[in-house]
């Protein structure tokens, strides 16, 4: 099976080698990065490319947020993880926005890490107990997070409904296309349009548009 090839990027050389240390024991993963801020990282993009990044929000010259929004821009294909120090709503909301598939705090246990990146790779997005439905609906609330068109009228058919309840539920594209009987290809087609309709910037994104629409209930 081909490994999930990963970049770190956080300002502490302490927690970088105890993270790698953490990830070396575990077999299926490829550290291809290691970074001490985001220019750093972005200056090796160029060479290698990452499936995740697992990243400090509080960084010098190039911080978490600015780095998860140039990673969105220009490298929609790789997923950020934020790992942080910093439990609270705002910090957690602010990395969403950016970009962020995924945030977990620095003192999670490696098995809950390992999950997350495995996640994060495979589905697009990692919840936890901070990205909890609580979380969501604070979001969602009002003066909460407003990703792409949350404001405006956005029409869906009703297959694209169908794939966006699906992808609410966490299933991959693999398991979307098996229950409604689609080619994969075809459900990454209807994914795409999903966040073209909605101007989601990430699975996120398209999760709490639909919480918002009323598409799902929390």
């Amino acid at each position: 099976m081909k490994p999930i090839n990963l970049a770190i990027v956080d300002d502490h050389k302490i927690f970088r080698n105890g993270l790698k240390a953490t990830l070396e024991d575990c077999p299926g993963f490829k550290l291809l990065i290691e970074a001490s801020n985001g220019k750093e990282l972005i200056g090796q993009l160029a060479a290698h490319t990452p499936d995740v990044i697992l990243m400090d929000i509080k960084m010098p010259e190039m911080d978490g947020m600015q780095t998860a929004a140039h990673i969105h821009q220009h490298f929609k294909q790789i997923k950020v993880l934020a790992l942080s120090m910093h439990n609270e709503d705002k910090y957690i909301m602010d990395m969403i926005k950016a970009g962020a598939s995924g945030y977990l705090l620095k003192n999670a246990e490696p098995e809950e890490i390992i999950e997350a990146i495995k996640t994060v790779h495979s589905k697009g997005f990692y919840f936890n107990e901070h990205l909890s439905v609580t979380l969501i609906k604070q979001l969602v609330g009002p003066g909460g997070y407003a990703d792409g068109a949350g404001q405006q009228q956005v029409d869906l058919n009703d297959r694209e409904i169908a794939v966006l309840r699906l992808v609410c539920q966490e299933h991959s594209n693999q398991e979307i296309a098996d229950k409604i009987f689609l080619s994969v290809r075809t459900v990454e087609g209807y994914r795409a349009r999903l966040f073209e309709k909605t101007g989601s910037k990430n699975l996120v994104g398209l999760v709490i548009f639909a919480i918002k629409k009323g598409i799902v209930s929390v």
